[in-house]
């Protein structure tokens, strides 16, 4: 047994002994971490899955980068996938959606038009609804009636913006204006303003021509957003297209006609306006100068991208893949067909298009 003179001197050993322990653990832990667990901290992976129907969390909307180009893309089903909506998507079909066919063969798009009813936004979507698409394609937002129907068919609507464009206010090359205001577009389209004189122009008669507000997303846009919600006015000639309209713009030294920008901008037999939201700040939808009709086709007015891009230029617009979501073959084409047009090939392919990249 120790003595009481050498117990003090134990316990003071023991002490040292312990402290010098204490302090390598703490030296080996502050130094060597990696050969020591880690506790879950919750954040191991932060990347947020795509929503699935029932979940109860709200499908993404915002672009995203799918990779550089199409063979990037993952999940990209195979077979025969209809599709259709919007008339503003035309280039798009024509330009892009061909080199997707050409790369991704087994993922086959078929153009479908409607039966009975004129193409575009609102069809295109009525048509996804009565299973008659895959996806559509639209140049408006998604309608709460439409989300509605959607959710009493037992699935949600998802739209994924995939692009940038602008609408152009047209007239007769020979209309000596400089350009018109928010403001005058609206009066012109409601019926206030009847004679092109009322606005800086010649003493002659305004024809302003117009799709049927059920024909499409453009004219849907057109209205609820330049006439803030007012009908198109008793005085406006309606027309079947834009084929249409620009031809008889064409002819009409007195009209007026409003269409997406690429399909108005680079046209011989009319001219595209600057527009102002308000005063004399006019911002054309074409790069200066304009380019007169004499050197069309030669010469052809380009898009004024950047003004688009960043939204000085006052009428502008989204365009989305609406994509059902029910889990379903065609959800799995609709979302592979918006990451496809978000690649960087596909946004590039988008901009020769006539449209402005999103991204």
């Amino acid at each position: 047994m120790a003595s009481k003179n050498e117990t003090p001197i134990l316990i003071l050993s023991l002490l040292i002994t312990l402290g010098m322990a204490g302090g390598g653990l703490w030296w080996f832990s502050k130094n060597n971490s990696n050969f020591l667990p880690k506790l879950n901290s919750g954040s191991q992976n932060t990347s947020s899955p795509s929503a699935s129907p029932g979940t109860g969390n709200p499908p993404s909307n915002a672009p995203t980068s799918a990779g550089n180009s199409f063979v990037d893309v993952k999940s990209v089903p195979n077979g025969v996938f209809n599709y259709g909506g919007s008339t503003t998507w035309a280039p798009i079909r024509r330009d892009v959606d061909p080199l997707i066919q050409t790369t991704l063969p087994g993922f086959k798009l078929r153009y479908t038009d409607a039966v009975n009813a004129t193409p575009g936004s609102g069809t295109g979507i009525r048509m996804l609804l009565d299973d008659q698409l895959a996806f559509s394609q639209s140049s408006r937002p998604i309608k709460n009636q439409e989300y509605q129907q959607a959710q009493q068919r037992g699935y949600r609507l998802r739209q994924v913006p995939v692009a940038i464009e602008g609408l152009a206010i047209a007239v007769h090359p020979s209309l000596s204006i400089p350009g018109l205001t928010l403001t005058q577009v609206r009066d012109i389209y409601t019926g206030k303003t009847t004679n092109w004189q009322q606005v800086g122009g010649p003493d002659l008669p305004i024809t302003p021509y117009s799709r049927r507000a059920s024909d499409g997303g453009t004219v849907e846009f057109f209205i609820e957003n330049l006439l803030t919600g007012q009908p198109l006015g008793r005085n406006v000639t309606y027309v079947y297209s834009t084929t249409q309209a620009l031809r008889s713009l064409a002819k009409n030294p007195g009209g007026i006609y409003y269409a997406s920008a690429p399909e108005v901008v680079p046209q011989c037999q009319v001219k595209p306006l600057p527009i102002a939201r308000q005063g004399q700040t006019f911002i054309a939808p074409y790069t200066s100068p304009l380019v007169p009709a004499s050197n069309c086709p030669g010469q052809r007015n380009q898009l004024n991208g950047d003004a688009f891009k960043s939204g000085s230029y006052p009428i502008t617009r989204q365009m989305f893949v609406i994509i059902k979501q029910n889990g379903s073959i065609e959800q799995q084409a609709g979302e592979a067909y918006a990451n496809l047009l978000l690649t960087d090939q596909g946004q590039d392919l988008i901009t020769r298009a006539g449209f402005v990249r999103i991204r």
